[in-house]
């Protein structure tokens, strides 16, 4: 069929297009990659050896991410930290940039990889802190100006952001200017003990979590919450209360 049709000056009749060479080459290769897409080995009867290198291969990439891990990711990472405590364990290598303090306590564990920034337009020297037996998840992230403290105890799902201060000016003639974010603007966090906070939360600047709190996933946490209670929601706001469940 042709695949379109034109009218040539001063006529009013359409003279059909030809099929290109490359549209006949498209829909004769379409079939045949179809078709090769559908390929693959059959197991079959060798199942149990595909088994057995499936866990091979397992335990060679777990091998060599340990390995990793011990001579190097966790020397480079204690190198940019201030103190570290007892039976540590991380994954890989936080992305951390800028100068800052990082304070990690016992028992704490960093699954995956995760970023840590430091803003020193305002203060020389800020401040990370991540209290004993506490877990970070995933592709965490922590945006530090001033101060951001987590307490003892607390569980930070995948993908959590944290940030005390704004980043940029709120004046877009100023970010123009490449000015730097006012110090009004810089607000410590502060998260209780016992804390859970869901996947993919957005913690903002000046906000405190009470002691076992919950924070629901996708939340984004402008205000202050109590202690023991539960909230959702963006902006985050209290939903129920721990003591009445």
């Amino acid at each position: 069929m042709p695949s379109r049709a034109i009218l040539p000056p001063n006529q009013g009749v359409a003279i059909p297009l030809t099929m290109t060479f490359q549209q006949r080459a498209r829909r004769a290769i379409r079939p045949l990659a179809r078709w090769i897409l559908q390929l693959h080995v059959p197991v079959g009867p060798m199942k149990p050896l595909f088994l057995l290198l499936y866990w091979l291969h397992v335990s060679v990439r777990e091998g060599l991410i340990s390995l990793l891990r011990f001579v190097w990711f966790e020397p480079l990472f204690r190198s940019r930290c201030e103190s570290v405590g007892a039976r540590f364990r991380m994954e890989q290598l936080p992305y951390v940039f800028g100068r800052g303090r990082i304070v990690i306590g016992s028992d704490v564990r960093l699954s995956g990889k995760s970023s840590i920034g430091f803003g020193n337009r305002v203060h020389d020297n800020p401040k990370l802190s991540i209290g004993d037996q506490s877990f970070v998840g995933h592709n965490c992230g922590f945006l530090v100006a001033q101060s951001i403290r987590i307490g003892d105890h607390c569980l930070l799902a995948g993908g959590v952001r944290l940030s005390d201060f704004d980043g940029h000016p709120i004046a877009h003639d100023a970010r123009r200017e490449d000015q730097p974010y006012s110090p009004s603007n810089v607000k410590p966090i502060v998260i209780g003990n016992d804390v859970w906070i869901g996947a993919g939360v957005y913690v903002m600047k000046g906000v405190h979590i009470g002691d076992r709190s919950i924070i629901g996933a996708g939340s984004v946490v402008t205000k202050n919450i109590p202690a023991d209670v539960i909230a959702a929601g963006n902006p985050a706001r209290v939903i129920k209360s721990l003591a009445d469940m």
